[in-house]
């Protein structure tokens, strides 16, 4: 009796201890030795379960490993490989009996993978010590695997560089038919990250062997649509070949081939050809006028540690809202230098060729970039690139520039090179030249004017500029048009926005745009603009007319003179051709059997406009305190500057019976009244002119 009693003692015991191994575990540190073992000796890797390991039996066979830790003997830089803060497996028990063990569910928490980041690829780079064999991949099979928290450290402690993958979670299913779906999310510095791939390995080796691959990618920080691809992928040694690539960028199908290389410093190969590709484009804050370059750090150190050979070709490229059609690119990256050329690229009517250099091998990168642009339409070019559309017509220009620097305010500041451009045939939108000239002898201007309404055509405008340390100089600054030329001369500081010219506007009295050498009339005075590039101040330089102002009237009125010329006869056919009228409606009737010139009194476009011209000028003067001119009185009762012409050279009178008026006496000095008098004839011709 007393034995049975200890039996049934004992039987309850044993329950009691089945009952908390099923719901605590078994603790199985001999287990840990065993699995230690195997994987260093499959892989040559050395894992460390600091953490212990434990046995489930409910409600199926379950292992779990704590704090699990793998790192290669031979590799330095990285502390280690692989952690996790656990990994749990369940496991059948018949495959643990049949001595293949079928894990049902791998779950993976937090675990962290540590890549390294190479500055020099390795020739002949040896693998692993001990690869993975066929034989090993058929010890075991797995159903399902969940990453949860993961984290990819892809670093180079020697150049303290490192970038991390982060909130990793993916889930893959591999069915029995072998079909592997893999599909997740992370966040990539702050920015998220979608992935999903589909693949169908061979159920033999995978080496040379194609797989039938599908990929798709959601990454907007670093492509600008969805990108979906399918492609054969095949496994030869270290190197990813993937063929028969065809694919989708967003709505932008391309197809090619590509290879990556694994065995050291990742070398990527691509060549794609798209039918239609778009890039979209991002104005930073420095791009508006108004506002400074930034001073952020562009970080592009990252090219440092990988090499690509690429080759991209497109039937139709879209950068931002600018089309070109076609375009191709060749492009290498070795050893932290890119190299980028484009060739025979159509642009809008024209053509456009160039190349680009980056080394960031140094911790200040340099760029060197060379533009040949023929034949390219202005206006459609600069908007859709950089959202200027003040500019039209054909385009010519040559770039050649090299600069240094970590952000756009550096990079603007360092530039040094030669540019030039000319455009013809065309117009500035916008602005209106030749009522800014206007402009400036009633007061100083700030900013451009610019009105939608206005423009000034231009047959050409030229210009080459010397740049050094940021500072873009020319001294050829060329503007021709059908009512205005302009020559000038100044400095564009490209890192901070400013401008200083000093040009020389002149009014062309013709419509054909050229014209010759006489027939431009000076303003008199040069023309500054300095100041924010985006709103100058535009004003005339006073220090040479108040120097000697008898002498600036004096070359002012012979201009005038010129080019009116006798007392202003040759007006009316003048202003007839630019107003689309007859000459005589302008400049009088034509009499008598010699053909000369009449006027009518008190007409603003009669014979006596050059002197109205003149006067207008001399008050200008007095009005800064200089002396007055001398003038005469008219039929009209307004102030005249007597002409130079002789007595002979005066023209007959339309009517010869209309007695010649004696000269009369000086006239007092003029009232607010008068003045306004005298301007408003100049002012009628100037709106005709003008304000188009």
């Amino acid at each position: 009796m007393k034995a049975l009693k200890l039996a049934g003692v004992a039987i309850a015991a044993v329950i009691v201890v089945i009952a908390l191994l099923l719901v605590i575990g078994v603790p199985s540190g001999f287990l840990t030795a065993q699995i230690q073992e195997r994987v260093e000796r499959e892989t040559g890797y050395k894992l460390a379960i600091n953490g212990g390991a434990r046995i489930g039996l409910w409600p199926s066979l379950n292992i779990t490993l704590n704090d699990v830790t793998l790192q290669h003997p031979a590799d330095r830089d990285i502390n280690r490989h692989f952690a996790a803060a656990s990994i749990e497996a369940d496991v059948t028990l018949a495959s643990l009996w049949s001595g293949k063990p079928h894990i049902t569910e791998l779950v993976l928490i937090r675990p962290v993978a540590n890549l390294p980041l190479r500055r020099e690829r390795v020739r002949n780079a040896n693998p692993p010590s001990k690869p993975a064999t066929d034989k090993t991949a058929e010890a075991f099979s797995i159903e399902h695997i969940s990453v949860t928290g993961g984290t990819i450290v892809l670093s180079n402690l020697r150049d303290r560089v490192e970038r991390r993958i982060e909130a990793l979670n993916a889930d893959i299913t591999i069915d029995s038919d072998r079909k592997v779906m893999l599909s997740g999310s992370a966040r990539r510095d702050g920015h998220p990250l979608k992935f999903e791939i589909k693949a169908t390995p061979p159920a033999t080796s995978i080496e040379r062997q194609n797989i039938p691959t599908e990929i798709r990618i959601d990454a907007p920080d670093l492509l600008p649509a969805p990108l979906t691809a399918k492609a054969e992928a095949r496994l030869n040694g270290s190197v990813v070949m993937i063929n028969s690539v065809t694919g989708a960028l967003g709505d932008a199908a391309f197809n090619g081939w590509a290879s990556v290389d694994l065995s050291s410093k990742p070398l990527v190969k691509l060549d794609l050809d798209f039918q239609k590709l778009a890039v979209a484009t991002t104005r930073s804050p420095g791009s508006t006028a108004g506002q400074p370059w930034s001073s952020a750090t562009i970080d592009v150190n990252g090219l440092n540690y990988i090499d690509l050979q690429v080759r991209m070709s497109a039937a139709e490229l879209k950068i931002g809202d600018a089309r070109f059609t076609p375009a191709a690119i060749d492009a290498t990256l070795t050893s932290g230098v890119l190299k980028a050329q484009v060739s025979n690229v159509g642009a809008y009517e024209g053509n456009a060729n160039g190349d680009l250099t980056l080394d960031v091998s140094t911790a200040n990168p340099t760029y060197a970039m060379r533009a040949d642009l023929a034949g390219v339409r202005a206006l459609p070019l600069l908007q859709g690139l950089a959202d200027f559309d003040r500019i039209d017509g054909k385009m010519q220009a040559k770039l050649s520039v090299r600069s240094s620097g970590t952000s756009q305010r550096a990079i603007l500041s360092n530039m040094a090179g030669t540019a030039f451009v000319v455009f013809q045939d065309g117009a500035i939108k916008g602005l209106n030249v030749a009522q800014m000239i206007r402009s400036l002898t009633a007061s100083t201007l700030s900013g451009w004017q610019e009105s939608e309404e206005k423009a000034t055509d231009l047959s050409q405008l030229s210009a080459s500029f010397r740049i050094d340390k940021g500072q873009a100089q020319t001294t050829d600054l060329n503007l021709v048009g059908p009512l205005v030329k302009m020559t000038g001369a100044g400095t564009i500081d490209l890192g901070t926005k400013q401008i200083g010219f000093r040009v020389e506007p002149k009014l062309v009295m013709t419509t054909e745009g050229q014209g010759r050498a006489s027939d431009p009339v000076g303003l008199g005075i040069p023309v500054m603009i300095a100041g924010p590039w985006g709103s100058p101040r535009i004003y005339p330089e006073m220090q040479g007319i108040l120097d000697n102002p008898e002498a600036a009237y004096a070359k002012l009125k012979e201009m005038g003179k010129g080019l009116f010329g006798q007392n202003g006869a040759g007006l009316g056919a003048a202003i007839g051709n630019l107003l689309g009228g007859q000459p005589g409606a302008a400049g009088g009737q034509q009499g008598g059997a010699g053909g000369q010139a009449g006027t009518q009194p008190g007409s603003p476009l009669g014979g006596q406009l050059g002197e109205t011209i003149g006067n207008l000028l001399q008050q200008g003067l007095s009005g800064l305190g200089q002396g007055q001119g001398q003038g005469g009185g008219r039929p009209s009762g307004q102030r005249s500057i007597p002409s130079r012409t002789s007595p002979a050279e005066a023209p007959t009178q339309a009517a010869p019976t209309e007695a010649t008026p004696a000269e009369p006496a000086p006239p007092a000095p003029p009232s607010d009244t008068t003045a306004q008098q005298d301007s408003q004839p100049m002012n009628e011709v100037m709106r005709q002119l003008f304000n188009r």
